[in-house]
């Protein structure tokens, strides 16, 4: 008699076990969520996050605030995800830089962007393109390797902070062509974009949702993208590929992603709404109007993906010798 009384007790306690995350779920959420983005308002993490947390809003009737912490391409705001709690009320973004390059870039990280994140979905594609001063003596990916040819070590270059996917990416590309540059990263496309403008610094790659305004309207020239074929967005600038470069490939993607641990139904319903966000016609519209490539995989998808970027990323660490700094 006691032992059956204590099996009951033991299958109502486990049922209660597998029946409050499935409660918490559906009364998911019912106060303010925050998504970290790792680099400075106007950046392409930022635009994404602002745009995707709007729609989040309108939905759950719940306000979305993005928490924008720069710093250390993207290690600053990551550390910051993986220690928040487990509850779907703080979501990061899941950026290429952060979870693709860093874990390679760097020697010692605070984080592990495999054990310490629950992917949820990736949004979108950013691949990388190389824009100059307009007035730069190179109006070319060949001219300008000519230029930094003739001046090894001289000729400075923007990213958007060390360990950055546009920082990772000239190195790269000095890798492929032989050619040595001076690095000088910036807090964010917005302070790297003004020295450009100004001439300060001539050159660097960056996301296309980024530069795109600015090459259109001639602050900036685009002199190669990072794609193996033209991007509809600038299908005039020709790809690195054609210019000389076979097989060079750059291309940035931004997901986002929540602590590990948060429970399995929250993830579910995170993966399930911002897939039907980005699978709208209108937001199709305005994605493309903004320069970013959908995607809304499944949660194991992305996980997949991140765990084949970190690879990929990490041999071109190591072929081009780059390090954080």
């Amino acid at each position: 008699m006691k032992t059956g009384r204590l099996l009951c007790l033991a299958a109502c306690g486990a049922a209660t076990a597998v029946a409050l995350p499935v409660t918490h779920a559906q009364n998911y959420p019912n106060r303010p969520i925050r998504i970290i983005a790792q680099f400075t308002p106007g950046t392409s993490t930022d635009i994404l996050a602002r745009v995707i947390g709007g729609k989040l809003t309108e939905t759950w009737g719940q306000q979305v605030v993005v928490d924008n912490r720069p710093g250390a391409g993207g290690v600053v705001g990551t550390e910051l995800g993986a220690k928040a709690a487990p509850d779907g009320y703080t979501l990061t973004m899941a950026v290429s830089s952060a979870f693709g390059i860093n874990p390679t870039l760097y020697a010692k990280l605070p984080y592990d962007a495999i054990r310490d994140f629950a992917p949820i979905t990736n949004i979108a594609l950013t691949p990388q393109t190389l824009v100059a001063y307009p007035a730069y003596a190179a109006k070319s990916v060949k001219e300008f390797v000519a230029l930094a040819k003739g001046k090894p070590g001289q000729v400075n270059y923007a990213s958007l902070g060390s360990g950055s996917t546009s920082h990772l990416t000239m190195e790269m590309f000095r890798s492929a062509a032989g050619i040595r540059l001076n690095h000088i990263p910036y807090k964010g496309s917005p302070a790297a974009h003004a020295e450009l403008f100004s001439g300060q610094i001539p050159i660097m790659f960056d996301a296309i949702p980024a530069v795109l305004p600015h090459v259109r309207s001639g602050r900036l020239r685009g002199l190669g993208i990072g794609t193996l074929k033209r991007s509809p967005f600038l299908p005039d600038v020709p790809t690195i590929a054609e210019s000389g470069y076979a097989g060079f490939e750059a291309v940035g993607w931004i997901g986002i992603a929540a602590p590990a641990r948060t429970p399995a139904p929250i993830l579910d319903k995170l993966n399930a709404e911002i897939v039907r966000i980005i699978n709208t016609a209108e937001m199709r519209e305005r994605l493309a109007t903004l320069a970013f490539t959908p995607v809304g995989d499944t949660r194991e998808q992305f996980a997949r993906f991140i765990k084949a970027e970190i690879a990929k990323w990490g041999k071109a660490v190591k072929e081009s010798g780059a390090k954080a700094e």
